[in-house]
């Protein structure tokens, strides 16, 4: 029992006590009917005396905490969808293209073309030179028969040699065209003007057209070459 409780204890005794008491003096006052107390006299009633208590202690101030804060609610997110799996496509096969080859050239037989001049003694450009005619120019290829063809100028000075058949376009690298001979011996000294003395280079003639001509149903393929010139003797 606490102390609390010894305290309450104490107090309804003391007034229990005292209730006696009361009711005791009441009886026993003059004119009363009991026969046992006939005496006319009041008896004194001591003082009662209440216990003395402890001082209360004070009441434990519990800590006062703050207000608990409310749960944060994190928001519902719907559910993820699955990812979509693309189809998965067989790989794509590149075209198979057809070989390519260096373009193919027709063979074609070689036909020469260019002119022959005179230089004049006092030489100071074109228009002091002259065709000559009938003027000897020769072909030489080197190959395994190494064929050799000539021909002469026309009155223009202008030439066009045939080379022979065993000779086609495949083989002009090997060929080198010459200037020969002059039938005027004022004017025939080879001149060394366009590789005349020692061979000139044959050039394809790349002009549409012009680049071919068929002679006696055969196809020639036409080279440039030159001009050719001859030098004059001229008087000292």
């Amino acid at each position: 029992m606490g102390i609390i409780g010894k305290c309450v204890s104490l107090t309804l005794l003391a007034l229990l006590c005292f209730t006696s008491s009361v009711f005791t003096l009441g009886v026993n006052q003059p004119g009363s009917s009991d026969p046992f107390n006939s005496h006319p006299h009041h008896l004194p009633i001591p003082p009662i005396k209440l216990p003395t208590l402890p001082p209360a202690k004070a009441p434990i101030k519990l800590p006062v905490y703050p207000p608990a804060k409310a749960p944060i609610k994190l928001p519902t997110l719907p559910p993820a969808k699955a990812p979509i799996k693309l189809p998965t496509l067989p790989p794509i096969k590149p075209p198979v293209l057809p070989p390519v080859y260096p373009p193919k050239y027709n063979k074609t037989l070689v036909a020469v073309r260019g002119v022959v001049y005179c230089k004049a003694c006092k030489y100071a450009g074109v228009n002091n030179i002259k065709p000559v005619k009938d003027a000897v120019v020769r072909l030489v290829c080197k190959n395994n028969k190494n064929p050799v063809s000539e021909t002469k100028t026309d009155t223009k000075g202008y030439f066009m040699l045939l080379a022979p058949k065993t000779v086609t376009n495949y083989d002009i690298k090997n060929c080198r065209a010459f200037l020969v001979k002059s039938p005027d011996a004022k004017c025939s000294k080879v001149s060394t003007f366009n590789g005349g003395y020692k061979g000139s280079v044959l050039k394809p003639v790349l002009k549409p057209g012009f680049s071919s001509v068929i002679i006696k149903k055969f196809k020639y393929g036409v080279y440039n070459v030159g001009p050719f010139a001859f030098e004059p003797t001229c008087p000292k």
